[in-house]
């Protein structure tokens, strides 16, 4: 099955670089806040980060002394990027699918993801890779859009003749599956799974889960952009930490 790569699509990923994310980096990421605190102590760590998009997260690991990090991303446009900002032998990037990652058992102490598993068919088969992929004791710490978010395909408000926002609606929850919906005013294909899939999916790897965070906005961020007072209304993401004990068996 061909992947898609709309990052790698020059409109798209025009957009895409001029989001406060993209030009600030993890503080202007509106869920960073959450997703720093599930990230276990990184130092002298082995990191892989899948879907590292410009390398923010695997140029964070090495500030707090992570021994090696591997970024994975297929857009290579966004490697592009991230090469330019990084500065740093500890740090290697590697256009891949997701999907097709091969990496040795127990390559890893810790596996990172932000915002790319929704657009992963197969969110198990990864969870069973990421599993051997990591030493025991190993964490695996992600975030994607929640299921409250991708259920539907239009994936926004509902709103007044006004254009007030009125309720974030939700259907089509237990059908999981494709989503062709819009981001950044382009078609993108995203597969929706329930909450339940994905902790599940988690548990059946062999993981024990240790944190399940729904985001809400920062008090910074609601003091400096009112908009963002709408986000308590519905989570826009789901984060999850994850431990591999190996005295589990699958």
């Amino acid at each position: 099955m061909t992947k898609q790569n709309k990052y790698d699509e020059p409109n798209f990923f025009s957009a895409y670089k001029q989001m406060p994310r993209s030009v600030d980096g993890l503080e202007a990421a509106g869920e960073w806040h959450i997703l720093k605190t599930l990230l276990p102590d990184l130092q002298n760590k082995r990191v892989l980060d899948l879907g590292c998009g410009f390398g923010w997260h695997c140029r964070f690991a090495r500030e707090q002394q992570a021994s090696s990090v591997i970024g994975v991303d297929l857009s290579e446009k966004m490697l592009e990027k991230a090469r330019e900002k990084t500065d740093d032998p500890g740090i290697t990037y590697i256009q891949e699918s997701i999907e097709d990652i091969q990496f040795s058992d127990a390559q890893f102490d810790v596996v990172i993801s932000s915002l790319a598993f929704h657009y992963i068919q197969s969110f198990d088969a990864i969870c069973k890779k990421v599993y051997d992929y990591l030493e025991d004791g190993g964490s695996f710490v992600f975030s994607v859009e929640h299921p409250i978010f991708t259920s539907r395909s239009e994936q926004d408000w509902y709103v007044d003749d006004k254009g007030n926002r009125l309720h974030w609606p939700v259907d089509n929850y237990h059908f999981e599956g494709l989503r062709e919906t819009s981001f950044l005013n382009e078609s993108v294909q995203k597969y929706h799974r329930t909450i339940s899939t994905y902790m599940n999916d988690l548990i059946n790897a062999g993981f024990s889960i240790s944190a399940v965070r729904e985001s809400t906005p920062s008090e910074e961020m609601l003091k400096n952009i009112p908009e963002m007072h709408d986000e308590n209304r519905r989570p826009m993401f789901l984060l999850i930490a994850a431990k591999k004990d190996g005295s589990k068996t699958k």
